[in-house]
């Protein structure tokens, strides 16, 4: 949208976890604010249209009703926690909801580098945004077997950690 720009790529105007989408991660999606030819957004043009607040919840008005179904009908899983995404960054703070997302980032980078055989992104995106990775990675790094297995042996190992 022509005159929106974000700084944060993690964590967007709508409450969408950026960082953890796959679609953002295969780059079929610029992210809000992200380049030219980006979707019309109906969000971005309310946040320019007000006082440009970074986030929804600093508004007013927030939650207007332009949340009121707001994560009934998608299937991406950072498409389905908006509100609730929302509502915790605006419960903890920004910069610690920041420091959470840039740590799952993280994590899913080391899952996708290390362990995906071409068919996990997805997976991997989905358990990074729902679950607590911290049991998952201790068991991964106690794993003695790890060096000697093929990708496919890691990321089936991995999957089973789920």
């Amino acid at each position: 949208m022509k005159g929106f720009n974000r700084q944060n790529q993690l964590f967007s105007l709508c409450g969408l976890n950026c960082g953890l989408c796959p679609m953002f991660l295969n780059k079929n999606c610029p992210g809000c604010g992200g380049g030219e030819g980006n979707q019309s957004c109906k969000i971005a043009r309310c946040s320019l249209e007000h006082d440009g607040d970074e986030y929804c919840f600093q508004c007013k008005k927030y939650p207007c009703d332009k949340y009121e179904h707001i994560d009934d009908y998608d299937s991406f899983i950072t498409h389905r926690r908006r509100k609730a995404d929302l509502d915790k960054a605006r419960q903890i703070g920004i910069e610690a909801y920041n420091t959470e997302q840039t740590e799952k980032t993280e994590i899913l980078d080391f899952l996708l580098s290390n362990y995906n055989d071409g068919r996990k992104k997805t997976l991997f995106c989905v358990a990074v945004n729902l679950l607590n990775l911290q049991e998952v990675l201790k068991k991964i790094e106690c794993n003695p077997d790890m060096e000697t297995l093929t990708i496919k042996e890691k990321s089936i190992f991995v999957e089973s950690l789920f």
